[in-house]
């Protein structure tokens, strides 16, 4: 395709949606961001008649009615049966001549390599790994939580520090610093009391992920409950990586392994150290690096993968983002 051709570039998490209009050559002619994306919450349909707002928004910043390819990278895209369900709707929309749709994870991972080439960890509200080679073979996991063998993230994170903090406060476990720390962050007495407010919806659910920074904080203080959770943490992070790098054959070769989302992207430092360490033991050419770059990036090289873009295309894109 020519330097004419367009892509419309989605990203689209749970809590919020970028998406961007970007020429063939790199140029971004329009950008329009929007609310999360939850078809497990509202239906395919409904998702996607969110996701047309935020685009016509995009769509008239650039001043165009469509594009020649569409590049999604959604949350809850986790299958492939989802994804083709996922790229169904939006191909319906008419926004593009073609359209390919990914889990999120691999926006994470695009942006921050300069060839599709490499694994990324995503440890965010949930936890994800996917793995790429340029040509086109790929890596993954089911990621749908405790059934599909994930543990972790920052609801796994804090749902594991109630637990050790109830069991501390009754009796049944042993003393943690969580058990003050937790009810503390809420201005509550007691563990109890915040199980009672949790339960009662005084707390609403989705505050629950304001308890992740606490246990961070407690392992930082020293406490040895706190600490083993996030050791296990970067436990998973690495088994997932390495399973990944193995799958594409790159445990043998230099290769990089991202690591992104809120919970890897604050580079806790017991946390960070620990997974730099396991790496260095189980994939010792492993690369690892913190990514930063907006996941549109992602969203909109892998787009320009898809046109055959000159690699100028890919530098001007990455400087629109400072990715």
């Amino acid at each position: 395709m020519g330097l004419s051709a367009r892509v419309l570039a989605v990203d689209a998490g749970n809590s919020k949606t970028d998406v961007a209009v970007v020429t063939a050559g790199g140029e971004v002619l329009g950008t329009a961001r929007g609310a999360g994306f939850r078809p497990p919450a509202v239906g395919v349909e409904r998702a996607v008649d969110a996701l047309a707002g935020t685009v016509a928004r995009a769509f008239a910043e650039a001043g165009v009615t469509g594009v020649d390819h569409v590049s999604a990278c959604l949350a809850n895209a986790d299958l492939p049966a989802e994804e083709e369900q996922l790229a169904a709707a939006l191909h319906a929309r008419a926004w593009g001549d073609g359209v390919d749709v990914r889990n999120d994870t691999f926006a994470i991972l695009r942006a921050g390599v300069a060839e599709p080439r490499g694994v990324a960890v995503v440890c965010g509200a949930g936890i994800n790994c996917v793995g790429m080679r340029p040509d086109g073979r790929t890596a993954r996991f089911p990621a749908l939580g405790r059934i599909s063998g994930d543990w972790g993230g920052g609801s796994g994170l804090a749902e594991e520090a109630l637990w050790h903090a109830a069991r501390a406060e009754d009796g049944r476990g042993e003393p943690t610093a969580l058990a003050r720390a937790l009810p503390a962050h809420f201005g509550l007495e007691s563990v109890y009391a915040l199980i009672e407010a949790l339960h009662l919806g005084r707390i609403t659910e989705d505050r629950r992920h304001e308890l992740t920074p606490v246990l961070f904080a407690a392992a930082a203080d020293g406490d040895p409950v706190a600490g083993a959770i996030v050791d296990r943490q970067a436990d998973e992070v690495v088994a997932m990586a390495v399973v990944a790098l193995t799958r594409l054959q790159l445990l043998e070769e230099a290769a990089p392994v991202l690591l992104g989302g809120s919970v890897l992207a604050a580079r806790h430092p017991r946390l960070d150290t620990r997974i730099r360490h396991l790496l260095a033991e189980r994939a010792p050419k492993a690369e690892p690096r913190v990514v930063t770059a907006r996941p549109v990036l992602g969203a909109v090289l892998l787009g320009l993968d898809h046109l055959g873009a000159a690699p100028g295309a890919h530098a001007r894109a990455r400087t629109h983002w400072g990715g």
